[in-house]
């Protein structure tokens, strides 16, 4: 080997183990705290909904949803200005949540133990359950409505990818001791599973009970009436690391009713 081909050897050597001090300085390095000082300094408070009946969705030419309402709400209440961005995939928002891209997950999450090991949750928005979407039955129909938590044994449900639902459906098929076959789905979120259920595109789907209320009236072939779970507390989330800006949502959300009805 000749002194130039170990001079380029060592020069990249060298090169490769400086990229890979660098790699692991930044990779390890932990995200700075965004708590309500920092965003109080930014001016900017970066919540995501879900696109809707019950997050964020354009009715008109005009923008609707709860959720919006009360991110308008605490728009007006805190002072900052609020960053408003649409996801309905929860495991994507708590990811982002956790990288600082969001500061506030503001949609109806089960409060459950194995969320609450990711976030803090603030006090609880609503009280909610989870329904099964079937379609009613029609004069060609042999299969009747299910009915009973038993006679999902068998059957194929369909949820979004990352359900917090997911633990319950589990559950659920131990507890009946047979099968319940789950199909998670990155494509459709509550919404539109509800839909392909109203259009025959699959037989059931398992959704929030405030999102199927929403829809009933525009489909009148899909039933809600047979409870998937109990009821259930549901809040918003944040980062474990911003005590204070949990306290501060805390305190804007308890006089909620008394300005947008909710």
């Amino acid at each position: 080997m000749n002194l130039t081909t170990k001079k380029r050897l060592v020069a990249g050597g060298i090169m490769i183990l400086f990229a890979t001090i660098i790699f692991v300085y930044f990779h390890d390095k932990p995200l700075p705290v965004r708590d309500y000082s920092e965003i109080q300094d930014q001016g900017v408070l970066n919540i995501v909904t879900e696109y809707n009946s019950i997050g964020y969705y354009v009715s008109g030419d005009s923008i609707a949803g709860l959720q919006y309402k009360l991110c308008r709400y605490i728009e007006q209440r805190s002072g900052l200005k609020v960053h408003l961005s649409l996801e309905n995939n929860l495991e994507t928002s708590i990811q982002k949540l956790q990288q600082n891209v969001y500061d506030v997950i503001a949609m109806n999450i089960p409060i459950t133990t194995e969320i609450k090991k990711e976030v803090a949750f603030t006090v609880p928005i609503t009280q909610n359950k989870q329904v099964l979407v079937q379609r009613l039955l029609n004069a060609n129909d042999t299969t009747p409505l299910i009915r009973n938590q038993m006679d999902l044994a068998g059957k194929t449900l369909y949820v979004p990818k990352n359900s917090p639902n997911l633990l319950r459906l589990h559950n659920l098929s131990e507890e009946i001791a047979a099968p319940i076959y789950i199909k998670e789905t990155t494509e459709y979120a509550q919404e539109q599973l509800l839909y392909m259920v109203a259009y025959q595109e699959i037989d059931y789907a398992v959704v929030d009970k405030g999102i199927a209320q929403k829809n009933i009236q525009s489909f009148p072939n899909i039933d809600i009436q047979t409870d998937i779970s109990f009821t259930q507390l549901q809040a918003w989330a944040v980062r474990k690391d911003s005590p204070v800006l949990l306290d501060s949502l805390n305190v804007w959300l308890s006089g909620r009713s008394t300005v947008i009805g909710l």
